[in-house]
C-alpha cells in the first residue's frame, strides 16, 4: 500500500501483508506485527528515517516516486524475512534472510521478464499474425505491447490467488486497508471500527502498479519514435538494446505514477479521477480478502505502534 496523503492531524502510513502479519511504515517508523504458531502477537519496531532526510533534493516530485518505491522494497525485504522466522513452527525450516534475498531477487527478475521483454516480443509477433511488421516507432506497437502486459498482470495474480498461502497474506492484505482506513476517518483504531469499511483502496500498491503499465503504454509511443533503430547491428541485440531502454525508463515512469496517486488521493471527489483509479480499485478484487477479527487485531496492533513510535521520534 502506499503512503497515505497527510490530514490536519494526521501522519503518512503506508504497509503491506507479510507472512501471518502486516507491516506499517509512518515517516520516521516502521512496524512489523506478525501471529506466532502459539496465537501470540510478535511485533518489531524500529525508527525509520528515509533517505531523503539527508539528501532533500530527493523530495523533489518525479524523483521522490522512485525514491519511495526503492525504500519500500527495502522495507518489504525486513518485513518478510522477520515475518518468515517468526510464522513458521519450531519443527518446521523457516527460510533465512539471504534465502528470502535471494528469492525477492529472482522474483525481480521474473517480473522483468513477464511485464518488460515478454510483452516487448510477443507484440511484434502478434503485429505479424495481422499482417503487419511493426516497429518500436509504432504507435500501435506500444498499444499492443501494453495490453500484453495487463493480460499477463491479471493472468499472473489469478494464478497465485489459487494458492493456500497466498489467499492467506490477501486476506492481511484486505485487514492492512481496512486499519488504514479507520485510522484515515479519524475512528479509533479497534476491530469493530476496522470491520466496517472496504478492502478496497485506491491507494493500494496493486493500483499503483496498473497505473504504471497505462502510462507506459503513453510513455513508450512518445519517445521511441525518437530512439535509434540500431539496424545495423542483428535483430536481436537490437530488441535487447529497446529492452534495456524500456527497463531504465520504468524509474521515470514510476515516479509519474507516484505522482498521480498522490495528487488523485486529494481528488477523489472528482468524477474523472474516480473513473482513472476504478481499474485499480476493480484488480484489488484479486488481491484482498476479508479478513478475520484476528487478521484485524494484527493489522491495527501494527498500525497502532507505528503511529505511536512516530509520534515519539518528531
Amino acid at each position: 500500500m502506499l503512503t497515505l496523503t497527510e490530514g490536519s492531524n494526521k501522519i503518512n502510513v503506508g504497509g503491506q501483508a507479510v507472512i501471518e502479519g502486516v507491516m506499517m511504515r509512518a515517516p520516521k517508523s516502521m512496524t512489523i506485527a506478525v501471529r506466532k504458531p502459539d496465537g501470540s502477537i510478535v511485533i518489531k519496531e524500529d525508527v525509520w528515517r528515509s533517505i531523503s532526510e539527508k539528501l532533500p533534493f530527493l523530495k523533489w516530485p518525479f524523483l521522490r516516486g522512485s525514491v519511495a518505491i526503492f525504500e519500500a522494497l527495502i522495507n518489504g525485504i525486513q518485513a518478510l524475512t522477520f515475518s518468515a522466522s517468526q510464522a513458521f513452527d519450531e519443527e518446521e525450516d523457516a527460510p533465512g534472510g539471504w534465502s528470502i534475498f535471494f528469492t525477492i531477487f529472482l522474483a525481480l527478475g521474473l517480473a522483468l521478464f513477464l511485464f518488460v521483454a515478454l510483452p516487448h516480443l510477443l507484440s511484434g509477433l502478434v503485429s505479424q499474425l495481422f499482417g503487419s511488421r511493426l516497429g518500436v516507432e509504432d504507435v500501435l506497437f506500444h498499444i499492443i505491447d501494453g495490453i500484453i502486459k495487463i493480460l499477463i498482470f491479471i493472468g499472473y495474480i489469478w494464478l497465485i490467488s489459487l494458492s493456500k498461502e497466498i489467499r492467506r497474506v490477501f486476506e492481511y492484505h484486505g485487514a492492512e486497508h481496512k486499519s488504514i482506513y479507520a485510522y484515515e476517518a479519524g475512528e479509533s483504531l479497534t476491530v469493530e471500527n476496522a470491520k466496517k469499511h472496504s478492502t478496497l483502496h485506491p491507494r493500494c500498491g496493486t493500483a499503483f502498479i496498473l497505473i504504471v503499465l497505462l502510462i507506459s503504454i503513453v510513455f513508450f509511443a512518445i519517445l521511441f519514435p525518437f530512439v535509434p533503430m540500431f539496424t545495423a547491428l542483428p535483430k536481436i541485440v537490437t530488441q535487447m538494446i529497446h529492452i534495456s531502454f524500456k527497463i531504465l525508463l520504468m524509474f521515470p515512469i514510476a515516479g509519474i505514477a507516484y505522482e498521480f496517486i498522490k495528487y488523485s488521493s486529494n481528488k477523489m471527489e472528482n468524477p474523472l479521477v474516480r473513473m482513472i483509479t476504478l481499474p485499480g480499485i476493480w484488480m484489488q478484487k484479486l488481491t484482498t480478502r476479508e479478513p478475520s477479527d484476528d487478521q484485524l487485531e494484527i493489522a491495527i496492533a501494527a498500525l497502532s505502534r507505528a503511529i505511536q513510535i512516530h509520534n515519539k521520534a518528531v
